[in-house]
């Protein structure tokens, strides 16, 4: 199953518990559905929960089913029709349309007045004309309709709902509102009644999140490494050029204790060669001796 169709099960299992609620979301599926008009309405759905869910959600509303359903054990696309006139015009009534007079559908704000019916509206809408992506890949959330009217109305209604506004474009002659913050899609699917599917959405952005921290501090890790082993290149070719030069054993005690602590651990870093020292040294200070010897491996260079 796809991220979408886990959010669209999550959201069957949130039933309106009221008539009114009933209404509202069979009121966002129609706007949503394939077709919607005086005619017939169609609808299509993938989602097997939908599937189940719809027969229940009309009787409640309307008191009548489909004319014609799925039986249940039928895999891939669903499909649900009515064409009956007189179960039509109780449907167009409930929301508000006259069956001869409808020119183009818009959400009718008298039908959705109370906060659980307009949550309501937004869940039936995400069950039929919705779908996000899985937030492993990315983060995009979007409800597309063919009715321009209607995605406007959505778009203030979503709004005036959960306290956001959502993103709005066109394709292939279709309205599309979407969400690309991962944010707003956790609080959007929280209200709709997707809590479960909201909370994957986090813990997959804290895993992206934990995953780029540790890819950092690898980088950060390397890049030290790099640093402490060219830097241990050049320390090591100064004493070289002061041992053939025969001046090493000249030098002081200090630079020639730090000398063949250098010589003889190439991979230590400048806090592990202090602490060989006699007394122990701190990082700063033998960093001090080791670039007077590099020091001294230039002046040699230079006079030869």
């Amino acid at each position: 199953m796809s991220f979408s169709s886990d959010v669209k099960a999550e959201l069957c299992k949130a039933a309106p518990g009221k008539r009114c609620c009933a209404i509202a979301q069979c009121f966002g599926i129609l706007l949503y559905c394939n077709t919607f008009t005086s005619d017939g309405i169609r609808i299509v759905t993938e989602s097997r929960e939908l599937a189940t869910v719809l027969p229940r959600l009309f009787q409640k509303a309307f008191g009548f089913g489909f004319d014609s359903q799925p039986d249940g054990r039928e895999g891939g696309k669903q499909l649900f029709f009515l064409q009956d006139p007189k179960k039509l015009q109780k449907i167009l009534s409930a929301f508000g349309f006259a069956p001869k007079e409808t020119v183009a559908l818009h959400v009718n704000l008298s039908v959705l007045e109370e906060e659980c019916c307009k949550v309501s509206f937004l869940r039936g809408a995400f069950l039929a004309g919705g779908s996000v992506t899985d937030p492993a890949k990315g983060y995009h959330l979007e409800l597309l309709t063919s009715h321009l009217a209607v995605s406007r109305e959505t778009y203030a209604l979503i709004e005036e709902t959960v306290g956001f506004y959502p993103k709005q474009t066109r394709r292939a002659g279709n309205s599309v509102l979407y969400f690309k913050q991962s944010n707003l899609i956790e609080d959007f699917l929280t209200k709709l009644g997707a809590p479960v599917c909201a909370m994957g959405i986090m813990e997959a952005k804290l895993e992206k999140e934990l995953n780029n921290q540790v890819n950092r501090c690898c980088n950060c890790d390397e890049a030290n490494t790099s640093k402490v082993v060219d830097a241990s290149m050049r320390q090591l070719a100064a004493i070289r050029v002061l041992e053939s030069a025969g001046v090493l054993d000249s030098l002081k005690p200090r630079l020639r204790q730090a000398a063949m602590a250098r010589l003889e651990n190439p991979e230590a870093n400048l806090t592990e060669l202090g602490e060989m020292m006699e007394p122990p040294i701190t990082k700063s200070t033998m960093n001090h001796r080791l670039r007077q010897l590099q020091t001294l491996a230039r002046e040699l260079e230079a006079k030869a």
